[in-house]
């Protein structure tokens, strides 16, 4: 079988997708005990590869599951997965490993199962032009901080946004606006740069911190804040970001025009800026 993921990676091997097998009994199969990361690499280069694996030491460590490899080894780990496709990403899993019975208390003397793969990001469709979005109320669990592959909540919260024509599902808790079910989100209000701040509330985006970065750099006026919905609802621009997504304007919320409905100034400066960094050899 040909598939665009060609090589992957597992538990030590590099083989192709339609020989990787993992037993039923794997607790990532079973429980949904396991992580994972997403990483994008241009031109051949793992982008921002020591923030990335920041978080998902952060996210090991919140769910009691060891480090099996230092920076250095995982990085000779996944750059052999990287192919001649220019804007391309690295999906890196790791589970408790597999068990001889299902139950829930960890069990003793497991091996973690560590897997990889690459893919070619694909152009996200109104990157250029703007998206819709909608907005739900936030039911997911306490711990989103956490990059768990456990994303049945996400996954039901933008199920409902693509079923209304929606790129996006942002979310609302307690009347404030936390993130969307696969991005952190930005608005530009009373021309400030606003994001939520990091919390267990939300994923800690590699994105997001890139973005205030060059914010600070460039002199665009920016705050990390508790942003109330009544406040968002008066933007004049608003973003979504990911790893794979970069920086997406949203032009229509809630089947409203965001200002006058176009991508706003702000995020033409920002997305030029980050389109250089991509480019930097930093």
């Amino acid at each position: 079988m040909t598939s665009k993921y060609g090589t992957v990676y597992l538990n030590g091997a590099y083989l192709p997708l339609s020989e990787a097998k993992i037993s039923v009994l794997d607790r990532g199969f079973l429980f949904g005990d396991s992580v994972y990361e997403v990483i994008p690499a241009y031109a051949g280069r793992l982008f921002q590869l020591e923030a990335h694996l920041a978080r998902l030491k952060n996210s090991l460590s919140k769910t009691l599951l060891p480090s099996p490899h230092n920076d250095q080894e995982w990085q000779d780990i996944l750059t052999p997965l990287l192919t001649n496709d220019p804007d391309q990403y690295i999906y890196l899993q790791i589970t408790r490993g597999a068990a001889n019975k299902r139950d829930h208390a960890f069990p003793e003397a497991i091996e973690p199962t560590i897997f990889a793969m690459c893919a070619p990001i694909a152009p996200f469709s109104g990157r250029d032009t703007g998206v819709k979005a909608i907005t739900l109320d936030d039911n997911r669990w306490k711990f989103c901080h956490i990059k768990a592959t456990s994303l049945l909540a996400n996954i039901l919260l933008r199920q409902q946004a693509v079923e209304q024509d929606c790129a996006e599902a942002i979310l609302i808790k307690d009347g404030n606006v936390t993130e969307g079910a696969a991005s952190n989100i930005f608005a530009v209000i009373d021309s400030v740069l606003i994001t939520p701040p990091n919390n267990h509330e939300i994923l800690p985006g590699i994105t997001r911190e890139l973005i205030i970065k060059l914010a600070e750099q460039n002199q665009i006026p920016v705050a990390v804040q508790t942003t109330p919905l009544s406040a968002f609802l008066t933007a004049s621009e608003i973003w979504l970001t990911s790893s794979t997504r970069e920086i997406l304007p949203v032009v229509e919320l809630d089947q409203k025009p965001v200002a006058d409905g176009k991508p706003g100034s702000v995020w033409k400066t920002m997305n030029k800026l980050f389109q250089a960094f991509k480019k930097s050899p930093v």
